[in-house]
C-alpha cells in the first residue's frame, strides 16, 4: 500500500463467552496491531457474568456489546457487525492472536481484487508449529473440514499453505469479509448456532458469483477449541449434535435440486450409519432373522454420540420449514452451479470417518445413489435469438446456431428464436420457437443466457440487476448505426423515436449484461466508448480486470472449419450461366448501407472490356419476414434493366439459398465482392458475407472504411477500392477475375486467414467464459466502496462554506452567490423529504 494512502476502516469482531482471559489477551494485541484503522468490537456471550465489566476495563478502545444471553458463534458475530462502522468486518476467535500483516494483507487482496469478497487467513496453532487452516474441504454430505488441520506445518506441502488460492470457505476463526456482502447475505446463518456457519458463509459467497480467497500472509495463531474445551467435552455429544445438523442444513440449502435430490438421501442415510458405527451399536440387535429368544422389553442403551446423530436428522427436520425458505432464496440468487465449485470441495468423496462399518456404507451409498455423476451435471445455457431458425439462416440466426454448436459440446444448450418460421436442420441441442410469454420457463431453467438484438425487451426478468442469471450479450450488430441509414426513407420524427428506441435497446443490453461480444477491434473500441458513457467502465470493474476483456471480447462471426465440399448444383446451373465465364459473387442480402448500384455500373463498364463477366446477387428476399424489403433492392435491378445487364451480366436470386447449401454457388464464383457508402455505419461494420469469400478461397474486392477492407489490404486477399468509384471498382474486379497469378497469390493467403475465422477459434472467448461464468465485477450482490470520502464536520465544514462564498463571489458576485446557495437549499430540503 503507498504510503499516505488512505485505507478502509477495518472492523474485528470477537465473540466472549465465559472466556474473559482469552478475550482480553485478543483485544490488546489488536490494540497494538500495526493496522492504524481498527474497530474493536467485542460482543459478550456470557450473561449474568461479570466478564464485560472486566474487559471494558482492560481494554478500553474496545466497544463491548452486552448480548443478553448466549446466542453463538453465528449470532454474536452477526451482532457486532450491525455495530460495526467499517466498511470490512473481520471475525477474529478469542483465543486467536493477529500476526503482524494480518490486516493488512487481507485488506489488500480486498482492494485489489473486486470479485473477492471474503478473505480466510493462514491459522496455524498457538506456537506456530502446527496447522489449523490452509485450506477447506467439503464432503458431498455437506460437512466442512479443514485439510491438513493437526499435521505438524513441517509436513504440509508448501505449496499448499503458502500460496494464495480460492476456497470454498474460510474458518470463522479468522476471517474478513466486505461489511456491504456480509450485509447483503444476511451474515452468518443464526440457525446454526456454531460449527459450519463459515461453511454455508463461504458457499453461498461462491454461489453468487464472489470468490473467498486464502492469503497466507493474512496469519494469525490459535488454540483449537480453546472456548469450547472450557465449557463442554466432546463425550456430552453436543459437538456432534451440532455438527451433523448444520452439515444437513448446509447441504439442504446450497445444493441445486438435481445435485440434492440425490445427495441428501444418500447423506441422512449416511448419518445414521455415522452415528452407529461411532457409538460401536449393533444395528442388528432387533433384527427377527438372527432368531427368537426371551422376549426383551426394556430400554437399550445408546451411547450419547450415536444419540448426537440421531437428534441431529430430528432436529434437521424440525428446521425444514425455515430452511425452505432461505433455500428458495439461495437457488433463486445463485450463479453458479455444484460442477463450477467441484474444484473448491477438493475431495468431495472423501469419506471423512476412518470407522469400517461406516466405510462400507459410504462406498454403497455412493453407488446406490449416484453421487459421482451428481456433482458433475452440466451447466445449462440458454441461447435466444430474434431471427428465423430454418434451412435459410441470416447472418444473426447463423451466428445464434452457432454459438449453441460450440457450447454444447461441453454443456446442455437450449437455442430459442422468437421469431415465428422455425423448421431448423437437425441439431445436437434442443431448438424451440417461443414467444414473449413462453420465454421464462427456458430463463428460469438456463445458467447463463446468451442474447442478441432485441431479445432483452421480450424477457423482462432478465433485466433485473440481480436475477440469478449470468447475461452475455452479443452486440456484434451495432443496431442503430445501421438505422441510421436503414431509416432514411421514414418520417423525420418517426426515424428519430426509432433511433431513440434502439438505441435504449442497446443501453439496457449495455447496463445488464455481464460478458459482451463485439465482432472486430473496431467494435471494441465504439462499445468501450459506450459503456464508459453509461458509467460500467467503473473503479470496482477496471480494478478486476484493467484490459477489460473479461468485459468485452472480440468474437467475429466466424465459418465453417471444414473446407466447403460441393453437395450439388450451384449457381451456373440454377442461373444459366456458363462454365467459362468470370463470375462475381455478391453473398447476402441487399440493404441501404450497401452500394450495388456503384458495382452495377462497374460491371456495365467492365462487360465492354471482358463480354464473358458475370455478377450474382445470391438472395434479394431476407428469410426473416420481419425484416423489411428496402428500396435500395428495387433501385439495384431498375438500374440493371435500364443498363440492359439483367440476366445477360447482372442476375439476382429472389430467393435465398438454403444455409446448407450456400457452398455449392460460393464454389461456382471466382471473385467476391462488396461494396458500401462512406458513413459511421461502415466504420463499425462486420460485413459476414466477406467471410463466406474466405471460407470459398475467394479473391476479393471491397470498398475502403470497414474493418474487412483493413484485412484485405494488410494481407492482401484481394483489392480495396475508394467508395462510389465505378472505374476503380471495374479495374480491381478485371485484376481479381483475369490476372490468374495476381488471383492465385490471393487464394494461398485467404487459406491461412480463413482458420483464424473457423467457428471453434472465432468462438474461444466465449467458450472460455462460460466454463466459468461470473457476474461482471460491478454486478455482484452486496458491492460497495472499501475506502470512502469521511463526512465534512465542525470547524472543518465552517472552513469550507466560507471557501465556497468566497468562489461564487469571485466568480458571479453576489447573484451567483445567491443562485448556488439557493440551490443547495432546496436540494437539503429534498432529501429530507425523501428521508421523512
Amino acid at each position: 500500500m503507498a504510503q499516505g494512502e488512505q485505507q478502509p476502516l477495518v472492523s474485528v469482531v470477537v465473540v466472549n463467552y465465559h472466556g474473559a482471559d482469552d478475550t482480553i489477551t485478543c483485544l490488546r494485541a489488536l490494540a497494538d496491531h500495526d493496522y492504524a484503522d481498527l474497530e474493536l468490537i467485542c460482543v459478550e456471550n456470557t450473561p449474568g457474568s461479570a466478564d464485560a465489566a472486566r474487559i471494558r476495563e482492560a481494554v478500553p478502545g474496545a466497544r463491548v456489546i452486552e448480548a443478553g444471553r448466549n446466542t453463538g458463534f453465528a449470532g454474536g458475530c452477526n451482532l457486532g457487525a450491525r455495530h460495526a462502522k467499517g466498511t470490512v468486518v473481520a471475525f477474529l476467535n478469542n483465543d486467536a492472536r493477529p500476526a503482524p500483516g494480518w490486516v493488512s494483507a487481507a485488506v489488500a487482496e480486498l482492494r485489489s481484487q473486486p470479485r473477492v469478497a471474503a478473505v480466510a487467513s493462514k491459522v496455524l496453532d498457538w506456537d506456530g508449529t502446527g496447522t489449523d487452516f490452509v485450506d477447506g474441504g467439503l464432503t458431498w454430505f455437506g460437512m466442512g473440514y479443514k485439510r491438513h488441520a493437526g499435521s505438524p506445518l513441517a509436513d504440509v506441502p508448501a505449496a499448499e499453505h503458502e500460496v494464495a488460492k480460492d476456497v470454498l470457505f474460510g474458518t470463522g476463526s479468522a476471517l474478513f469479509v466486505r461489511a456491504s456482502v456480509f450485509a447483503e447475505l444476511g451474515g452468518f446463518d443464526e440457525r446454526f448456532f456454531m460449527f459450519y456457519e463459515d461453511v454455508d458463509l463461504g458457499w453461498r459467497l461462491n454461489l453468487r458469483g464472489w470468490r473467498v480467497r486464502y492469503v497466507p500472509e493474512s496469519l494469525t495463531y490459535h488454540r483449537h477449541h480453546g472456548t469450547m474445551t472450557s465449557v463442554d467435552a466432546p463425550e456430552t455429544g453436543r459437538e456432534t449434535f451440532l455438527l451433523e445438523r448444520n452439515a444437513l442444513a448446509a447441504l439442504y440449502k446450497n445444493l441445486a435440486d438435481e445435485t440434492l435430490a440425490r445427495a441428501l438421501p444418500a447423506a441422512l442415510a449416511l448419518a445414521v450409519r455415522r452415528a452407529t458405527a461411532r457409538g460401536d451399536l449393533d444395528a442388528t440387535q432387533l433384527d427377527l432373522e438372527k432368531g427368537v429368544g426371551p422376549i426383551e422389553s426394556g430400554d437399550v442403551a445408546i451411547p450419547r454420540t450415536t444419540l448426537a446423530g440421531i437428534l441431529a436428522i430430528d432436529q434437521f427436520v424440525e428446521l425444514l420449514p425455515s430452511l425452505a425458505a432461505s433455500r428458495a432464496v439461495e437457488q433463486a440468487a445463485r450463479v453458479r452451479t455444484d460442477a463450477d465449485l467441484l474444484p473448491l470441495l477438493r475431495k468431495a468423496l472423501e469419506p471423512a470417518y476412518p470407522l469400517p462399518r461406516y466405510l462400507a456404507a459410504h462406498d454403497i451409498l455412493v453407488e446406490a445413489f449416484g453421487i459421482e455423476k451428481a456433482f458433475g451435471q452440466r451447466r445449462k445455457i440458454l441461447v435466444i435469438t430474434g431471427d428465423a431458425l430454418t434451412e435459410r439462416m441470416a447472418g444473426p440466426a447463423i451466428r445464434a446456431w452457432n454459438i449453441a454448436l460450440a457450447l454444447s459440446a461441453e454443456h446442455d444448450v437450449h437455442l430459442v428464436t422468437t421469431n415465428p418460421l422455425a423448421t431448423p436442420p437437425p441439431a445436437p441441442f434442443r431448438v424451440s420457437a417461443g414467444k414473449r410469454h413462453e420465454l421464462e420457463a427456458p430463463i428460469v431453467w438456463a445458467d447463463v443466457v446468451v442474447l442478441q438484438g432485441h431479445v432483452l425487451e421480450l424477457a423482462p426478468s432478465l433485466k433485473k440487476q440481480h436475477s440469478g442469471k449470468i447475461v452475455v450479450a452479443d452486440l456484434y450488430d451495432p443496431m442503430h448505426l445501421e438505422l441510421l441509414e436503414q431509416g432514411k426513407g421514414v418520417a423525420d420524427d418517426k426515424r428519430a423515436a426509432d433511433l431513440v428506441g434502439v438505441t435504449k435497446v442497446l443501453d439496457a443490453q449495455l447496463e445488464r449484461g455481464d460478458f459482451f461480444l463485439c465482432a472486430s477491434e473496431r467494435q471494441r473500441h465504439f462499445w468501450l466508448g459506450h459503456l464508459a458513457a453509461l458509467g460500467r467502465l467503473s473503479p470496482r470493474l477496471y480494478d478486476a480486470d484493467p484490459t477489460t476483456q473479461s468485459l468485452l471480447a472480440v468474437v467475429p462471426f466466424g465459418l465453417s472449419p471444414e473446407a466447403p465440399a460441393r453437395t450439388g448444383p450451384g449457381l451456373r446451373s440454377a442461373l444459366g450461366i456458363g462454365g467459362t465465364d468470370h463470375v462475381v459473387i455478391w453473398a447476402g442480402g441487399v440493404y441501404s448501407w450497401f452500394d450495388p448500384l456503384t458495382l452495377v455500373r462497374a460491371i456495365d463498364e467492365l462487360r465492354r472490356r471482358r463480354g464473358d463477366v458475370r455478377l450474382v446477387f445470391l438472395g434479394m428476399k431476407h428469410p426473416n419476414p420481419e425484416v423489411a424489403e428496402m428500396d435500395i433492392g428495387a433501385r439495384t435491378i431498375r438500374l440493371a434493366d435500364s443498363l440492359g445487364l439483367t440476366d445477360k451480366h447482372v442476375y439476382f436470386n429472389e430467393q435465398w439459398v438454403p444455409y446448407q447449401e450456400r457452398q455449392n454457388w460460393l464454389l461456382d464464383a471466382n471473385c467476391g465482392v462488396t461494396t458500401h457508402y462512406e458513413h459511421v455505419e461502415t466504420t463499425f461494420a462486420f460485413r459476414t458475407r466477406v467471410l463466406d469469400y474466405l471460407w470459398a478461397g475467394l479473391p476479393i474486392v471491397t470498398t475502403d472504411g470497414d474493418s474487412f477492407a483493413d484485412l484485405v489490404r494488410a494481407e492482401k486477399l484481394g483489392v480495396v477500392v475508394p467508395a462510389e468509384d465505378a472505374g476503380a471498382l471495374a479495374d480491381a474486379l478485371e485484376k481479381s477475375l483475369y490476372d490468374e497469378e495476381f488471383a492465385a497469390g490471393c487464394v494461398e493467403r485467404i487459406a491461412a486467414v480463413a482458420q483464424r475465422y473457423a467457428w471453434p477459434e472465432a468462438l474461444k472467448p466465449l467458450v472460455e467464459f462460460c466454463r466459468d461464468p461470473r457476474p461482471a465485477a460491478d454486478r455482484l450482490p452486496g458491492s460497495a466502496d472499501l475506502v470512502t470520502t469521511p463526512a465534512v464536520r465542525g470547524r472543518a465544514m465552517l472552513r469550507r462554506d466560507t471557501d465556497l462564498i468566497r468562489e461564487y463571489l469571485a466568480d458571479g458576485g453576489p447573484s451567483e452567490l445567491a443562485r448556488r446557495v439557493g440551490g443547495r437549499v432546496i436540494k437539503v430540503a429534498r432529501q429530507r423529504m425523501r428521508r421523512g
